[in-house]
């Protein structure tokens, strides 16, 4: 019985040493450069974001924190870039509501989001905006769904490719209004944006924060922003819900994941250092010109927050039943 009272000693002895390694090791965090996964191509909200928060988690934490771009098949290839990374704290994925879609909208992925990461922190949300070149002639809402019921198939819209929230804005809005649009898929937002201002394509949902310069140069004509009230940047825009499409709602938001075992106590660091930087004054400020909203939670309301929005999409995509193109 008494030679119990060694081993014991000895096991709180390893405890002991493993949670000091551990808080020392979480404390000593980052101690080389850390990448963060984006898998969208640059000059796109998520882009620049993620260049944002990489800017400032390395004054914050004294570490360099470096974006690579991995874009391609509505952010598949990247995210499981990510997923098959050391789960260290050395890897983090830039994701978007893209990624919840993903979840139902493509079920053959070579990962699954709940399975294989976890949530870091959320960084900020905004709304889309619908928008039109100007030489197609339509004004409003009314005049696009009243084309789009004339002419079938006829009007296209452009999109930073399938499963993105830019799509599912699009077939959100098609399965609602009860028209029908062309999706044209690009593989990231600046080409999609590029032949919309050219004239290329007819329409395009993009976040607000990208487009409204160039809806205030008149380079585009907005049509109806998507959130439930109108956004503070375009403010003489009307939302989708009411311009004609009671209900409707869209927007986009970014965030932080890191694979699946990634140590807590990084994950709490990291979110800690997240969430102080979209706390601060000047950044609400900046981003609250742009129409974006700071989103500050912890890790675990962070990862229910996620779960609620696959389940969301879920449903979208089931009773709309949407496809990839």
């Amino acid at each position: 019985m008494t030679s119990l009272f060694p081993r014991c000693r000895h096991l709180f002895t390893l405890l002991a040493a493993f949670t000091v390694s551990t808080w020392v090791g979480a404390q000593s965090y980052p101690q080389r450069p850390v990448k963060i996964v984006v898998p969208f191509a640059t000059g796109g909200p998520a882009d620049n974001y993620a260049r944002f928060i990489a800017q400032r988690l390395q004054d914050a934490l004294g570490q360099s924190f470096v974006v690579d771009n991995k874009p391609g098949a509505g952010s598949v290839i990247g995210t499981d870039a990510a997923a098959k990374a050391p789960a260290d704290g050395y890897t983090l994925l830039l994701m978007s509501n893209a990624s919840t879609v993903n979840e139902t909208l493509i079920p053959n992925k070579p990962y699954s989001l709940l399975r294989d990461f976890v949530g870091v922190a959320p960084i900020n949300y905004s709304d889309l905006v619908l928008v039109a070149y100007p030489g197609t002639g339509m004004q409003n809402a009314a005049d696009l769904i009243k084309r789009a019921q004339a002419q079938p198939g006829k009007l296209n819209y452009a999109s930073s490719g399938p499963g993105t929230p830019y799509h599912m804005a699009g077939e959100l809005f098609k399965s609602m209004a009860k028209i029908d649009l062309v999706h044209i898929p690009y593989k990231g937002s600046s080409g999609a944006r590029t032949d919309v201002l050219g004239g290329q394509v007819d329409l395009m949902f993009d976040a607000v924060t990208t487009m409204t310069e160039q809806v205030k140069a008149g380079k585009v004509r907005a049509i109806a922003t998507t959130g439930r009230q109108r956004s503070e940047v375009l403010p003489d825009v009307p939302t989708l819900s009411e311009a004609g499409v009671p209900g409707y709602e869209a927007t986009i938001w970014v965030g932080l994941m890191a694979p699946k075992g990634t140590p807590k106590e990084v994950i709490d660091r990291l979110n800690q250092a997240v969430s102080k930087i979209a706390s601060q004054s000047d950044v609400r400020q900046q981003w609250s010109k742009q129409g974006a909203v700071p989103m500050v939670m912890n890790p675990a309301v962070f990862d229910k927050y996620i779960q609620d929005d696959v389940a969301k999409w879920a449903q979208v995509i089931r009773v709309a039943n949407i496809k990839m193109d």
